[in-house]
């Protein structure tokens, strides 16, 4: 099974756009990101830029429209996220609770839905959909 673990990190929303993580932070991530890897369940991992310059699309009467960043009143903003492979969502929340992250961060863990996932009328809806992405 694959999870993705959010990282929900206080303070990114209000970070500026020219804003870089603390090396000491950087440091301790990647001795947790090779724990992750040495131990075969790390399919992959990437750190985001802050919201402030981010865009949202939304759609309202079936049309877009663009919102950049930063997002008033958003409280929780989206820092980065792994990728892992693991047996069970029990195992993914160990992995999570391994990382050495902040006193006030939120690591959000949601189950990858697979296309092996879905009845039968699905699965043949979505067709050819595994060939449009490697993993």
């Amino acid at each position: 099974m694959r999870f993705m673990m959010l990282m929900i990190p206080k303070g990114c929303e209000t970070a500026l756009p020219c804003a870089m993580p603390d090396p000491k932070v950087v440091e301790t991530m990647m001795i947790y990101n090779k724990t992750l890897h040495k131990a075969g369940v790390l399919l992959y991992a990437e750190g985001l830029h802050p919201p402030s310059i981010s865009s949202r699309v939304s759609f309202k009467n079936g049309k877009p429209h663009i919102m950049d960043g930063p997002f008033k009143g958003v409280k929780e903003n989206l820092g980065g996220f792994w990728m892992i492979k693991v047996g069970s969502r029990a195992e993914a929340i160990e992995w999570a609770k391994k990382c050495p992250a902040s006193d006030e961060d939120i690591i959000e863990i949601r189950q990858v839905q697979e296309i092996s996932d879905y009845p039968d009328d699905l699965r043949k809806l979505a067709s050819g959909y595994d060939a449009m992405h490697t993993h």
